[in-house]
């Protein structure tokens, strides 16, 4: 009888294959990890990088990055290797004349001879543009700060936005320590810099720090959200969202991914002896998670809205354009210029749009086969939801699960259960 194979993981690798092409013998690499756990995202980037390892990594934990500021955490010991959500100049300075290998998930720019994984900041940028363009604004706004990333978004923001005939006003500030009066001053300034802007405002913020901010500086200025501005934030931090008044729609970012490739990329650099490595990966983000501060259609056309209405609530019922036209009372060519120009796109597009966001929601969230997704989201044959599928996303739906699912594991790993997997609150 033959031995039973080992099952892959979410991400197409098997545990005992990986485990045994880290050589023979029981020797277990001595890895720092640094997080310090008051940031928001480094718990789901911990699991990540968890599901990665599965106990084979002697794994100590710094969840202050206390690492950063006493460099004999790096000379009294001699790790094998190095993850940090955390970087200062005194301990790269030390992981270079050492030659730890290190991979780095903190939010500065790729340094040379480090590998680096992060998220894609202009894919997030241009999901959030799609998502408010969606809304039928007509005037766009991002509030960002002088950090590359938040740059990286805002350009993505803007691309897609040029792309389709629109513009967009910017604010900007130097992103400091978050206390009360860097908070206070920036709620002044950035209700001096929107009092200016036309209404209603689809605006995006670079993250759900700032999103926050701006929340309350239109509840304290009268603007109604998200009927007047509309606010979307960026890491789907679920504390910050569920802080505002309104909660917060956010895109939501990668984060265990994040920690999955960054163990990843450091098991290889151990097993190979490489000092540093040139690897910078980026993250897709998973989507955009809609909560009240963007749940608004500010199109003032009563039978583009009627159309955009039903299509969100039957376009998974396998809906034509021309269900949609009887439905709207206007004629199709009508509303094939209204949708392009309150839409920016066509009925057609924004169907297929709201089929494929439901097929990604079943991949991620169920195990739901693929013949059966296809008759959820009201395309009848697999190979045509394939066809869809791909050319909105870019993958096959088999890929994208693959990608992105977090899965239960298997009996012979049991290292988590589904339930910690998921954020405690």
């Amino acid at each position: 009888m033959s031995a039973p194979q080992s099952p892959e993981n979410e991400y197409g690798e098997s545990p005992r294959r990986r485990s045994a092409k880290r050589g023979a013998g029981n020797v277990r690499r001595k890895v720092l990890l640094v997080f310090d756990l008051r940031w928001d995202d480094t718990k789901a980037m911990l699991k990540g990088v968890a599901r990665y390892d599965q106990g084979n990594w002697d794994v100590l934990l710094d969840v202050q990055a206390a690492s950063l500021e006493a460099s004999w955490w790096l000379e009294k010991t001699p790790w094998d290797g190095i993850i940090t959500r955390h970087l200062n100049e005194p301990f790269t300075k030390i992981i270079r004349e050492r030659k730890i290998p290190m991979v780095n998930l903190d939010d500065s720019p790729h340094a040379e001879g480090f590998a680096k994984v992060r998220p894609n900041n202009h894919l997030i940028g241009q999901m959030g543009a799609e998502h408010l363009m969606q809304k039928g604004f007509r005037a766009f706004a991002f509030c960002g700060v002088n950090e590359t990333w938040s740059i990286e978004r805002h350009r993505g923001f803007v691309d897609t936005l040029r792309a389709n005939g629109r513009s967009c006003h910017l604010m900007t500030a130097p992103y400091e320590m978050v206390d009360p009066r860097w908070d206070a001053a920036q709620q002044k300034e950035i209700r001096q810099w929107l009092e200016d802007l036309p209404r209603p405002l689809a605006l995006m913020a670079c993250n759900d720090l700032r999103a926050l901010q701006v929340v309350s500086v239109c509840r304290a200025a009268g603007y109604l959200v998200p009927n007047e501005v509309a606010i979307l934030g960026v890491n789907n931090d679920y504390l910050r969202c569920a802080f505002g008044h309104p909660p917060l729609s956010s895109v939501e970012t990668d984060k265990q991914l994040a920690g999955y490739r960054a163990a990843q990329i450091l098991d290889r650099m151990m097993i190979h002896g490489e000092a540093h490595a040139a690897d910078d990966v980026l993250i897709d983000p998973l989507g955009i998670v809609t909560r009240q501060s963007t749940d608004v259609l500010a199109i003032d056309d009563e039978a583009t809205s009627t159309a955009l209405h039903y299509i969100r609530q039957f376009a998974c019922q396998g809906i034509s354009v021309e269900d949609v036209v009887q439905r709207a009372e206007i004629g199709r060519h009508q509303l094939e210029r209204n949708f392009r120009k309150w839409v920016g796109r066509s009925p057609h597009a924004e169907i297929r749009a709201v089929q494929v966001a439901r097929a990604k929601q079943l991949l991620l969230d169920t195990d739901m086969p693929l013949k059966n997704i296809a008759d959820v989201v009201g395309i009848p044959h697999i190979e045509y939801l394939i066809v869809v599928f791909k050319e909105h996303v870019g993958l096959t739906p088999g890929a994208f699960r693959k990608k992105h699912r977090v899965k239960e594991p298997s009996a012979d790993h049991p290292t988590f259960f589904r339930a910690e997997l998921e954020d405690e609150v």
